[in-house]
């Protein structure tokens, strides 16, 4: 079969006819005959994408060709998909140079030719081709910027197809972070994008086709599908920050105008969320992500449903789980924040939630959390606050008496909040009891400087709001501390007498038994190993 076709290919074709074969397959561009590797012209005109290697993207066919020339514009298809994988192309005319009546399909016919997906590994290969496609891009975006007319449905498919081109590729796989080594991005250096001068363009011309007033929703829905939704959030993984910005600008103008799309979107962003909690601990755009949830929580209305509500307690909440949650926190406290805003009940949930995942072993993650827990508690009404209170200044307590200053200095800082110390003095019989211990430890012990000036402020707050209860609490701290010092103190007669016990009956091989301790436990010290043996 293949020689068959083979055989029926010119070996010679002449320049007029090499145009008119192509302009009526499609008018994409001019072939000429050349070495060009890095660029071949698909069948049938698929969107399917292209991977990064830069293998050739689809040729369509182009809806003009005359009804007496069909068959033989179809045979050419074929011909030219098999036989010119080794071509290259010119730029068309400009838009400036056609009448008004031609630039619809001239402009299909620059999106076909921009297609072609070129190979950027080799910054050296196929210059002059590069820059074609680039000067055909520009022309592109600046010709759906100035369009007074509405959009086809051939259009609108052409233009899906190009941008599925060059958009939707695999993405290099990165070695930067496992799931216990995480990417540091001070340190390690992303994956640029080598495409990006054409990729930049097609994105900002498929962010002026979505946001222009002549692009028809529910035209264009049919196009911009939840496969193109997903493959379009697929490319959150991208290391490069500039693609990233892009991605985020495009698919909040997206789930903007697509309506129908939005509860599909809400859920792929939600199994993103699950999958990088749950199983991978590496995604390159959660920030990204979590800033456009930000402005959708915003704009939820009142009163939240329950779709709402689960999504915060099973995926944003579970978020300050990650270890590498220091990429997006700003991102995620917003959007925490928000909901807290949007529905005051939901302040104990969040605290809650905070205090389950709080760190043990990171002091970074403690200072974030209580960054975190200051935005929330500022949003907090004295219902709320009363639910959680104790659970919440069990765990503040810790954080006023730990070693590491910054955690212990960020804690008092929320004192400095007006509506927290006010929330905290209209129910210190609650908390001070329980954070007084560790105000008094700082005093007494803490090696920072900061840390004890900033506790004796604390201490001044309490005592001037009521002596009574401060002095109450101050005794019975004293004699939880000599009770305390008396139980080490015992602790240590114990060891010291079973010490000396043992090492009296070293050389013995009798059981010996110490009675009468204060605790009436009795210790037997077990029988000699050499005797277990029989030696």
């Amino acid at each position: 079969m293949i020689k068959q076709i083979l055989g029926k290919l010119p070996r010679k074709q002449s320049s007029k006819s090499s145009q008119n074969g192509i302009s009526n397959n499609g008018g994409d561009s001019i072939l000429k005959s050349s070495n060009l590797n890095s660029v071949g012209i698909g069948v049938n005109g698929s969107s399917k994408g292209t991977p990064a290697s830069g293998k050739a993207s689809n040729f369509g066919q182009n809806g003009t060709t005359k009804p007496n020339q069909a068959k033989k514009s179809s045979s050419l298809d074929s011909q030219v998909g098999l036989a010119l994988n080794l071509a290259t192309y010119e730029a068309l005319p400009s838009f400036r140079d056609v009448p008004s009546s031609e630039k619809p399909n001239l402009f299909i016919k620059k999106l076909r030719m921009c297609c072609i997906v070129f190979d950027f590994s080799d910054p050296s290969k196929n210059l002059k081709e590069k820059d074609v496609k680039r000067q055909t891009l520009l022309e592109l975006v600046d010709y759906i910027s100035s369009v007074t007319s509405k959009f086809n449905e051939v259009t609108m498919q052409e233009i899906t197809k190009m941008v599925a081109a060059n958009l939707f590729r695999t993405l290099p796989t990165s070695n930067h972070y496992s799931k216990l080594d995480m990417y540091d991005v001070e340190e390690d250096e992303p994956n640029m994008e080598p495409s990006w001068p054409h990729v930049q363009i097609v994105y900002e011309f498929l962010l002026r086709f979505v946001a222009s007033s002549e692009t028809d929703a529910k035209l264009a829905k049919r196009y911009m599908d939840h496969s193109f939704v997903l493959r379009f959030l697929d490319l959150f993984e991208s290391e490069d920050q500039r693609e990233r910005e892009y991605l985020k600008t495009i698919l909040h103008r997206i789930y903007g105008k697509f309506m129908v799309h939005r509860p599909f979107i809400r859920k792929a962003i939600n199994n993103i969320f699950y999958r990088f909690i749950f199983e991978t601990e590496k995604h390159n755009g959660i920030a990204e992500l979590l800033e456009i949830l930000g402005s959708i929580i915003n704009g939820f209305a009142l009163p939240l449903k329950e779709e709402h509500k689960f999504f915060l307690v099973r995926a944003l909440i579970p978020l300050h789980k990650p270890k590498c949650v220091a990429m997006y926190h700003q991102q995620l406290s917003y959007c925490i924040t928000q909901f807290v805003e949007k529905d005051l009940k939901l302040a104990d949930t969040v605290i809650r939630g905070l205090l389950r995942y709080w760190p043990i072993t990171s002091s970074s993650k403690e200072v974030m959390f209580l960054g975190e827990l200051e935005e929330v508690l500022e949003a907090t009404q004295a219902a709320e606050f009363q639910r959680c209170m104790v659970p919440l200044f069990s765990q503040i307590g810790r954080c006023l008496s730990s070693s590491h200053f910054q955690v212990a200095e960020r804690a008092l800082f929320l004192w400095n909040n007006d509506h927290i110390r006010n929330l905290i003095t209209d129910n210190r019989n609650v908390i001070l009891p329980i954070i007084f211990p560790a105000l008094e430890r700082n005093m007494q012990s803490h090696w920072n400087q900061a840390v004890q000036s900033l506790t004796l402020n604390i201490r001044k707050i309490f005592s001037d709001a009521d002596q009574s209860l401060f002095d109450e609490c101050l005794v019975r701290f004293r004699e939880d501390e000599t009770k305390e010092k008396e139980a080490r103190e015992k602790r240590e007669s114990i060891w010291k007498r079973l010490e000396d016990v043992a090492a009296s009956n070293a050389v013995s091989s009798e059981a010996v038994l110490v009675a009468k301790f204060v605790s009436s436990v009795s210790i037997a010290t077990t029988t000699s190993p050499r005797k277990a043996k029989g030696i």
